[in-house]
């Protein structure tokens, strides 16, 4: 095969690729844009999270000034919509208030976007600059869309009301009777990808990073082990939380996880419309900063750094090497980790053995986003592309670092370098946690 053909064939794979990844996060988009009536795409359901309605029209207005301005080189279709829909001039709690497209509008306005997008797709050059390579720019376009549609779905966790979304539950599994830990060597690894080619500003340069050794769990906290720190008196003891922590419990009269109630003598939680008995081999799910990093102290152990998690998720000894995942380079499957909504809640505690790293911790990607202990900040080396308001601006003591991805990520935009962030506070998000302790020397 001649250097041309080999070239056209790795066009064609890398099209085939992004449209498919466009295809699925629109798929995605629709369904839980067309699930509710109209008053709920319009409403505020938290002053946390935008209207529905401003996620479809701010998903079309991103694509276009990437993928029809800066890529094609088209004049603006709607300049006077791009200030409302600039997630950095307006706060959400503001958005309500902004003269936005309605429902009808907003979905012809994202789908005529599309249409022009996959005219530009059947001609794109992937060769052409840093935005285009490897076709950049249209994986990072997907990766935005499916971040809007997870937070479009902790709006519609947050909604009042009937049902609205439904899902099969995952395959029920043995209850896990494994070792409860993992010892994860000390020595280097190489943290962070250069290679990846949609990966994100943050997740580069790769760079060599020592770690010492560290036991780490094998699976995520249950809801049966943090049941078991509530009824102890976990959040009656100022012992096991940072000042801040305790403030903010003592403050807001937080006494569990987002959405829990007590009911008797057992706790229910509301997931998206329906209440439940808490399930006790299910990671716990709604969990701030403070609160996952309270019980690592009461359990005798301590959060992750990134560092560790990333190390615990990569790193494989027999070779030295970092994989893209934790079962090895090859992407996503059903089998590996509970990803892309495909379940509406985690899997139990222990699920997805095909999907554990080669040191034989699961659950690693997928089920609950696992706070860790480190700050948000850049690796050396650090470049923002293409723009600062996706990292830069968020780097600094006020973020905390989330790892792993929820049920609710689409496998675009999960990898074993993908970085999540979020404050300490920060409890609608799908987020739970795994503890960590360093090996006696």
């Amino acid at each position: 095969m001649t250097d041309l053909a080999s070239e056209a064939l790795d066009a064609e794979a890398l099209r085939e690729r992004a449209l498919t990844t466009l295809v699925t996060a629109r798929e995605r988009t629709t369904l839980l844009t067309s699930c509710v009536e109209e008053p709920d795409l319009t409403a505020q359901h938290s002053p946390l999270m935008s209207p529905l309605v401003w996620d479809l029209a701010h998903i079309g207005n991103q694509e276009e000034l990437w993928l029809l301005r800066a890529v094609a080189g088209r004049d603006a279709m709607r300049p006077e919509i791009d200030g409302l829909y600039d997630a950095f001039e307006h706060p959400r709690s503001e958005r309500p208030s902004l003269p936005l497209l309605p429902p009808a509008e907003a979905r012809a306005y994202a789908a005529e976007v599309r249409g022009r997008v996959l005219d530009v797709l059947e001609s794109a050059d992937f060769d052409g600059t840093r935005l285009t390579e490897a076709g950049f720019a249209f994986g990072m376009v997907a990766q935005h869309e499916q971040q809007h549609d997870e937070t479009m779905l902790i709006t519609h966790q947050l909604r009042t009301g009937p049902q609205a979304l439904t899902a099969p539950d995952p395959e029920p599994v043995p209850l896990y009777t494994g070792p409860s830990e993992v010892l994860v060597p000390g020595g280097p690894f190489t943290m962070g990808t250069s290679g990846e080619p949609w990966a994100l500003d943050n997740e580069k340069p790769a760079h060599r990073r020592e770690v010492a050794a560290f036991h780490i769990d094998t699976t995520p906290v249950t809801n049966g082990a943090y049941q078991a720190f509530i009824a102890d008196g976990g959040y009656e003891d100022a012992r096991w939380w940072t000042p801040k922590g305790w403030s903010h419990i003592r403050r807001h009269k937080i006494v569990a996880p987002l959405f829990w109630h007590r009911d008797g003598g057992q706790w229910l939680r509301r997931r998206f419309g329906v209440t439940e008995v808490v399930p006790p081999e299910e990671p716990v799910l709604h969990v701030c900063w403070y609160e996952a990093d309270a019980y690592a102290r009461w359990a005798g152990r301590r959060l992750p750094t990134e560092a560790e998690w990333e190390k615990a998720a990569r790193f494989d000894p027999a070779t030295g090497g970092s994989t893209r995942y934790p079962w090895g380079d090859a992407d996503p499957t059903p089998e590996h980790a509970n990803l892309g909504q495909r379940h509406l809640r985690p899997a139990p505690a222990g699920s997805y053995p095909a999907g554990e790293s080669p040191l034989g911790v699961r659950q690693l990607i997928g089920d609950v986003w696992e706070w860790t202990s480190s700050d948000f900040q850049p690796y050396p080396g650090f470049r923002a592309f293409p723009y600062k308001e996706y990292s830069e601006v968020f780097f600094g003591p006020e973020h905390k670092v989330l790892r792993g991805g929820s049920f609710a990520v689409d496998p675009v935009a999960c990898r074993g370098t993908f970085r999540n962030w979020d404050y300490p506070i920060r409890r609608q998000i799908f987020s739970g946690f795994r503890t960590a302790r360093t090996a006696a020397a």
